[in-house]
């Protein structure tokens, strides 16, 4: 197992010493209050992370001119002497568990959306160019009504843009060394000078959105005066000993003549000279899709940044903070090949505070991992808090702890899946004696089949089931939770975690032996008495298939589990997926992924609505990308042996060939077990889907607050 030798070692920035190379990467959270202040919310945030052992947190986009260039409607304020209070007693509380925090100055230029919002101008080098972008097609109609953008505004006729002049320059330098200066006053331990993500500074840098003929445009050096300028007023009024460095766009993506390499490479080292202690390398791209969104800032793909990084390092001698989907073992080895100096971690450390202890400690594999799923991003594109999808105490840390039961009790927890593990896990930790029930012969429930679906659900998977086993908690498989073994069982306190029904469609032909629901294709898949279906629809032949290829009892392994449903599956070379929410599209990428051709038909005019915007505009691109067809406001009319006859919005008829159907609509709760029980004078809670439907992020929530109310 890992060591993280090099990433837990202790590393320095300018004077700054730091006890570990583990940043938390600055990022927009909404935590602060109504007017920029830093109240309890955003306070407890950020010391649950310097508890978590990071070495340095740095405090993402704070507003030098607040209100002005801002981006978001909870941003913090760093613009008068006022906000200092709040700010210091941020510092002392992360200083007291040991870390460090660095504040990121910023100015938001074009995208500064909340002065579109509040009529103020836009600040910009030059008059961008117009953007052209697909990213509002995926939106529903609530998400359309709450989104933050401007070239909505754009569109709109509202948007007042402002030229800066030299006078606006040299405001936008002193307004930058004002807030440093605050910050150091606060008691932060350096100060990030935000050069990228196509704010002010990155919009003079940048040849595609900089096309001034004076002294601030043209040649690099021109184009880079802005921030040499911020650089020196900054170091002239902090002094010389405090530590400041600056996040730079090793690229634009998707933006023609934009920022190259060879351009951050040359600034990073124009930055050095003028005394920066450090480069945090990041990247941008012009947001022409929604996907694009997921190349960057907000990177899918693991270690992209990482070689841009290591150019910029073999440039520079000073320290380079990379950052882009870093998994610890590939930032461990990344410094110790000379990569990099720092890694800067921002998801995941919104789903588990405590990684860096975890890794200090040598329990790597207990730590929560980050889904990738963007329900935390996501939150500001609608202007609302950030949030974690796989911890619920995300921004929370001030009204939510899990702390001892005061006096503990025999809780029987009914359903092994995401809501039911969580339960068992919380309550356990609070000391109650917990015994869980399972139908099946396995832990995971849905959760089971959505890891097949989607790889990064399968370590999360893995991390609950770990979580519970390591426990004292009593697991029992193959076992139905009747009022009589509850009561034999002496329960003070039943959570029933039963999860959905997915009953099938009233559609003529739904109940042919090609056509599944996803209820049954999950139960034959993950051996949760698939018996009984297989008999009533496989053949002999398919059945024997099954035995030789099937995931029945093989493995607790997501990932084998994976590689296993490549082997069998019950299904043709041409499938429909009725059904375009959550459940049909992540169901359409893992046919995809196993070689099926997929037509994926919406009776709605929206796919995906339960996904996360940013996750919703990956997922459909991927499957465009695949050839999956996505047909909406369709209307089935039948299903028969070899195609399905649907209308259209329009009232056109149409049709689709298919070999096997998957029928991924009409769930809803299953309530019924908490119903009985209720009835039999159980003491019931409900949690998960079978008191709501709220997928992963609902059950997590509410086995949590389920577990918390014992």
């Amino acid at each position: 197992m890992a060591s993280y030798e090099n990433l837990l070692s202790p590393g320095r920035i300018g004077k700054l010493e730091l006890r570990n190379r583990i940043v938390m990467a600055p990022m927009g959270s909404n935590f602060a209050e109504a007017d920029g202040h830093c109240g309890e919310r955003i306070q407890a945030f950020y010391e649950a992370r310097a508890a978590g052992g990071a070495g340095m947190l740095t405090m993402g986009v704070c507003a030098i001119a607040y209100p002005a260039g801002t981006a978001e409607p909870y941003q913090v304020g760093v613009s008068n002497d006022a906000f200092i209070p709040g700010l210091a007693k941020l510092a002392e509380r992360v200083h007291k568990h040991g870390a460090k925090i660095a504040m990121q100055l910023q100015h938001a230029g074009k995208t500064a959306v909340r002065d579109l919002a509040e009529g103020r101008e836009l600040w910009v080098p030059s008059m961008p160019p117009p953007l052209k972008t697909d990213m509002f097609a995926a939106l529903t109609r609530d998400e359309l009504a709450n989104f933050v953008s401007s070239s909505k505004a754009r569109d709109a006729g509202g948007v007042k843009i402002r030229v800066m002049d030299k006078a606006d320059i040299a405001q936008m330098v002193e307004w930058f060394a004002a807030a440093a200066l605050r910050a150091k006053t606060a008691g932060f331990d350096g100060v990030e000078i935000h050069a990228g993500h196509s704010y002010i500074i990155a919009g003079f840098l940048s040849p595609y959105y900089n096309k001034r003929d004076d002294e601030y445009g043209g040649p690099l050096e021109n184009r880079a005066r802005l921030l040499l300028e911020v650089l020196a007023a900054v170091r002239a009024r902090v002094g010389a000993n405090y530590p400041v460095w600056l996040r730079l766009d090793a690229e634009e993506l998707h933006t023609p003549g934009g920022i190259a390499l060879e351009d951050a490479i040359a600034t990073a080292k124009l930055a050095e000279a003028a005394g920066a202690d450090a480069v945090s390398v990041s990247a941008y791209a012009t947001i022409t899709s929604g996907a694009v969104f997921t190349e960057a800032p907000l990177v899918h793909k693991k270690a992209a940044f990482l070689a841009w990084a290591a150019e910029i390092k073999q440039a520079i001698g000073i320290p380079v903070i990379a950052v882009g989907r870093l998994e610890p073992e590939v930032a461990d080895n990344a410094i110790a090949g000379g990569h990099c100096d720092f890694v800067a971690m921002a998801r995941k450390l919104l789903a588990d505070p405590e990684l860096p202890n975890k890794l200090i400690a040598g329990h790597p594999r207990d730590v929560r991992p980050c889904i990738y799923c963007y329900a935390c991003v996501s939150q500001i594109f609608i202007n609302e808090r950030v949030k974690c999808a796989v911890n619920p105490l995300t921004g929370h840390e001030s009204e939510i702890a899990i702390v001892p039961a005061d006096k503990p009790r025999h809780v029987v927890v009914v359903g092994g899946g995401p809501a039911g593990m969580e339960a068992a896990r919380v309550a356990a930790l609070r000391g109650h004696r917990v015994t869980l029930l399972e139908r099946s012969d396995r832990l995971g429930g849905t959760l089971f089949f959505a890891a097949l679906a989607y790889a990064e659900n399968g370590q999360l998977l893995d991390y609950l089931v770990r979580q519970v086993r390591g426990l004292p908690v009593d697991i029992r498989y193959n076992t139905v939770a009747t009022p009589d073994l509850l009561r034999e069982l002496k329960a003070d306190v039943v959570i029933v975690a039963t999860g959905a029904e997915r009953s099938a469609p009233d559609i003529p032909g739904a109940e042919q032996d090609h056509v599944w629901s996803g209820d049954e294709l999950r139960r034959l898949m993950t051996g949760d008495r698939a018996d009984e279906i297989a008999k009533r629809k496989l053949s002999l032949t398919q059945r024997t298939l099954m035995k030789a290829g099937s995931l029945v009892g093989v493995t607790d392994s997501t990932e084998a589990i994976q590689n296993l449903s490549r082997v069998w599956m019950p299904l043709g070379k041409k499938v429909a997926v009725v059904g375009g929410g959550l459940v049909g599209l992540e169901l359409a990428e893992f046919l995809v992924d196993r070689g099926r051709e997929v037509t994926v038909l919406e009776a709605g005019p929206s796919f995906g609505p339960e996904l996360s915007i940013v996750r919703r505009w990956r997922v459909l691109h991927d499957l465009r990308e695949h050839g999956v067809q996505l047909v909406a406001n369709a209307r089935i009319g039948a299903i028969e042996r070899k195609r399905i006859v649907y209308t259209t919005a329009e009232g056109q008829s149409c049709e689709v060939g298919m070999d096997s159907v998957v029928l991924a609509v009409g769930a809803r709760p299953d309530d019924r077990l908490a119903k009985s029980l209720e009835a039999a004078g159980v003491p019931v809670l409900s949690v998960g889907d079978g008191a709501s439907l709220g997928y992963i992020e609902g059950a997590l929530k509410s086995g949590l607050r389920a577990a918390l109310e014992i």
